[in-house]
């Protein structure tokens, strides 16, 4: 058969495209420096991605088989398929796709999961665990939980322990070395007890831990509005908006799901977790995305109240100070000429002889931009955990006078709060800390945990009886954390279950920053004055 005008056979294109299939495949199997991935669809070349961030899943990425075959696309290993059934070159399993063969024993690793975008807890995550109240205080009973996570570009050709001792700085490796016995660290749903395995793009990484969560105060959230659209809620101090840092439970989200059977929520915009006031949330993606487009296009109004020291001017003060960011980790920033632009107007509304009232209106959203410009103009919050410290030198940060390095500023913050034992201010915790300010190790990490060792039982050793302390069961995949433990409050490998830590007082939990009025196009929210900020208000 020809085709129509050229003059070529059909028969001779069809020799000569596979030909050129087996060129292509011939030319880039053997070839470190060549294609990753061989589409074959015509022998199309898909870019080495080797120095991407491999967590997004969207992405082609090299998945090892059994017995080191490579997927194309999102082809995934035919369910009965065996280590030993390897064929020594690359033939069609389907007539469209094609394997790759490498290596006997390969580690395999399974194509990564597709994950529903936003974020969404369930009553599966509310009944993790459960409240209780006790001294002006909202606590949280002590629970397991997983961290799940996708093996990150930069882990890629390092070992699981190295990655711990780097990335995972909470607690020392001896921890994590008895928590691989206890079958508590988990590869791709499988327990791992040498942690010397070499991690690979799209491993997926599962380490079962035991969680405390810092008080934050019984101050209930009042609901302001609610309507098919929003929720509106009159957010309590010392309470971060979702989960973050040591916060899960003790967040506005569950406590919005677990007690008033809210959920689905995306806020549409942050407060900081010592900041009180106004917080909305919409109930659906496209209200969440109308208001935010608001946002951008600064249509909203804000309007926050605070006390601060001393007396404030009687008059409107505009600051326009650049803001940068010191430490992402700490969220320490302080005005700096590289910083981003921002705008800030201040209005005092009372002052009793030592501290000032004032309404404050930030025109843009930096980060504690309402917090740092006060301190610029030598009237922080009273209360201020970050910038009214002693951290800062003699000035405090007025007019910018600061007479250190960041570095050195942020070793004493550090420091003045380790002192205090106040990190839980910070969300930090003594893992967080550099070496430096590190206390010393607690003595259970050493003899405690080889009595631990000494009673858990072994997986390779089926006449060794397991401690009665700790279930070492294997969980199957997707299990619950520590749902075959009996008493999940207090575990043999949790150092915070020995510690004895002081509670905090209600008022030491909370900052003088009240989120007091939002305004936008078609709607307006606002809250009680917070007692600190009445007229009749008497310092401690």
């Amino acid at each position: 058969m020809w085709l129509g005008g050229s003059g070529v056979p059909v028969c001779l294109l069809g020799v000569a495209r596979f030909a050129l299939r087996r060129f292509t495949f011939a030319g880039f199997s053997g070839s470190p420096q060549g294609c990753r991935l061989i589409m074959a669809s015509g022998g199309c070349e898909a870019l080495d991605l080797k120095d991407r961030d491999s967590g997004c899943p969207e992405e082609p990425q090299e998945l090892q088989l059994p017995g080191g075959a490579e997927p194309c696309g999102e082809q995934q290993p035919p369910a009965g398929e065996k280590e030993q059934a390897l064929v020594p070159a690359l033939v069609p399993t389907s007539g469209r796709r094609k394997k790759r063969r490498g290596q006997v024993g390969e580690r395999f690793v399974p194509p990564p999961k597709k994950r529903r975008a936003g974020v969404s807890f369930s009553d599966q995550h509310f009944a993790e665990t459960s409240y209780y109240f006790d001294g002006g205080l909202r606590k949280v009973r002590p629970y397991y939980f997983d961290f799940q996570t996708y093996c990150k570009g930069r882990w890629v050709g390092r070992s699981l322990l190295h990655v711990y001792s780097t990335e995972f700085r909470a607690h020392p490796l001896s921890y994590y070395e008895a928590a691989a016995r206890a079958g508590r660290l988990r590869l791709n749903e499988h327990p791992v007890r040498d942690l010397s395995v070499i991690l690979k793009d799209n491993d997926f990484l599962r380490n079962t831990v035991h969680r405390h969560e810092p008080p934050v105060t019984a101050e209930p959230i009042r609901l302001l509005a609610e309507d098919d659209e929003v929720v509106v809620v009159d957010k309590p101090s010392s309470m971060p908006v979702h989960p973050c840092g040591r916060f899960r439970h003790n967040t506005v989200i569950f406590v919005l799901g677990k007690e008033h059977r809210l959920k689905e929520l995306h806020p549409l915009h942050r407060l900081d977790r010592l900041t009180s006031g106004v917080l909305m949330f919409a109930k659906t993606a496209a209200v969440s995305e109308r208001i935010h487009e608001q946002v951008r296009d600064r249509q909203l109004e804000k309007e926050y109240v605070c006390r601060v020291e001393g007396e404030f001017p009687a008059e409107e003060v505009t600051c326009k100070e650049p803001i940068l960011v010191v430490s992402y980790k700490v969220g320490l920033c302080r005005v700096d000429p590289q910083g981003k632009p921002c705008e800030t107007i201040f209005q005092r509304l009372s002052y009793n002889g030592h501290s000032s009232v004032v309404r404050c209106r930030p025109l843009t959203g930096r980060t504690h931009q309402i917090r740092v410009h006060l301190q610029f103009l030598g009237h922080p919050i009273i209360n201020d955990p970050i910038y009214n410290t002693e951290a800062w030198g003699p000035a405090r940060g007025r007019g910018g006078h600061i007479p250190k390095t960041d570095d050195e500023l942020l070793r004493d913050l550090l420091e003045e709060h380790r002192a205090k034992q106040s990190l839980d201010v910070l969300d930090l915790f003594e893992g967080d800390l550099p070496p430096g300010l590190k206390p010393p190790s607690d003595p259970f990490f050493k003899p405690d945990l080889k009595e631990h060792a000494a009673t858990t039982k072994d997986p390779e050793d089926p006449n060794q009886a397991a401690s009665p302390g700790l279930d070492t069961t294997e969980l199957a995949p997707g299990e619950a954390a520590g749902s075959g433990l009996k008493n999940k409050e207090m575990d043999p490998l949790c150092e915070e279950c020995r510690l004895v830590r002081q509670d905090p007082l209600p008022q030491e939990l909370v900052m003088y920053l009240h989120a007091l009025r939002y305004k936008g196009p078609g709607f307006e929210y606002s809250s009680p004055m917070p007692a600190w900020a009445q007229d009749d208000w008497k310092e401690d």
